[in-house]
């Protein structure tokens, strides 16, 4: 069997070909392609979203594959009909943003995905965001490195909250925030959660009711058409004076402008994003003057063991495809107990 690994300088070739030949039994006939990301950003190809702009190399790599497994490469309509022995396309991402999930269906092509794989990185940057927003290191940082000493910083009215006994809200309650929250309560905070797609979850609220009541409010949820813009002004003003806000998730589900008002008018004591609503955000954005804003460039699921661990799940769903059992994390509802 004819296998692509189509991997980047994240998720390695090595690391997918080394975690197929550990579970995929028998010989695979294994060609590669590097993709460029992340040294240069995924954006649209074609009708998919965050993908690597590789179509014409894809097609080349392609032909004669029967199996793919790739992060970022774009599976377009036009990449399907020009690869008819595709059968399987494995995404080591969280989701298939890159693959055109109706078109592969109709092209009897299979895809799957890698579900937790940055769960764990997700969750401890996200805490690390919050933590240096709200003890203001990257800006104290500067000034010492600056040769200014902010002693002012001790007064009153300029520190911050501290975790233990504050309320924090984790708007979205999958695989990450589910990680977030059992870190929170080693520090002593209570946890409240907004997600309608969980149940029996202790602390379950409205998003109003999570707002209002939390010093600090994180965001994990998906980026789709019902929560996109989900958190504007009327929202944030809803936070307790001098609230806190991280978005590790997306930046689809937050309004910018109105998190640059709270923070210049002090509503928001700081904001701590990895997320954009444009990346890499252009020159002149407010982002980059607004004040108490600590930024990191989409980096919240980057470790190394991320990487593994994609590769590991889509290699064990080619395992499953190889010996011919369902797979286990197939995107296609069509194919997921086929």
């Amino acid at each position: 069997m004819r296998v692509l690994a189509a991997g980047d300088h994240f998720v390695k070739n090595s690391l997918l070909i080394d975690a197929l030949k550990r579970e995929v039994p028998g010989d695979l006939d294994v060609s590669e392609l590097t993709l460029p990301w992340p040294v240069v950003p995924f954006g649209p190809v074609g009708e998919v979203i965050e993908a690597s702009d590789v179509e014409d190399e894809l097609i080349e790599a392609l032909r004669g594959v029967e199996v793919c497994v790739t992060q970022m490469a774009p599976l377009t309509r036009r990449v399907l009909d020009a690869s008819p022995d595709l059968r399987l396309f494995c995404v080591s991402r969280g989701g298939p943003v890159n693959a055109n999930l109706e078109a592969a269906t109709g092209a009897g092509v299979a895809v799957t995905f890698a579900p937790g794989r940055n769960a764990v990185a997700t969750a401890e940057h996200t805490l690390a965001l919050l933590l240096a927003a709200t003890r203001r290191v990257p800006q104290t940082h500067a000034d010492l490195a600056g040769g200014v000493w902010r002693g002012d910083y001790y007064r009153y009215d300029m520190v911050g909250p501290e975790l233990d006994g504050s309320t924090v809200g984790l708007v979205g309650y999958g695989a990450i925030g589910r990680r977030v929250s059992r870190m929170l309560e080693g520090f002593g905070a209570e946890v409240l959660v907004h997600d309608p797609y969980v149940d029996d979850v202790p602390g379950k609220v409205e998003l109003e009711e999570l707002l209002s009541r939390s010093r600090f409010v994180s965001l994990h949820a998906r980026a789709t058409p019902e929560t996109t813009g989900m958190i504007g002004a009327a929202q944030i003003a809803l936070m307790p004076a001098g609230s806190v806000l991280v978005n590790c998730a997306r930046g689809a589900l937050l309004d910018y402008d109105a998190l640059c008002d709270a923070l210049d008018s002090g509503q928001l004591f700081g904001a701590a994003l990895d997320v954009f609503p444009e990346e890499p955000i252009p020159a002149g954005s407010r982002l980059l003057t607004t004040p108490n804003l600590v930024m990191t460039p989409h980096l919240a699921g980057a470790s190394k063991e991320t990487a593994v661990k994609a590769a590991r799940i889509v290699a064990a769903d080619v395992a499953r495809y190889v010996r011919g059992e369902p797979l286990a994390h197939c995107a296609n509802p069509s194919f997921a107990t086929s």
